[in-house]
């Protein structure tokens, strides 16, 4: 389970990333495409900090 977590949260990632380049092609609403490019760091951020070793 542990190894199958991180490639999820960078698969979601990559799909939102491509979501806010969608978005930004058909020139939706800013605040839309600022929430997609904020949930794209979020997910790829808890991807890293998942593969991060742990002290202790």
């Amino acid at each position: 389970m542990s190894a199958v977590l991180p490639v999820a949260l960078f698969a979601l990632a990559g799909v939102l990333a491509g979501g806010v380049w969608s978005t930004l092609r058909q020139g939706a609403p800013k605040v839309l495409t600022g929430l997609l490019a904020v949930l794209t760091l979020l997910a790829a951020a808890g991807g890293v900090l998942w593969l991060m070793p742990q002290d202790g």
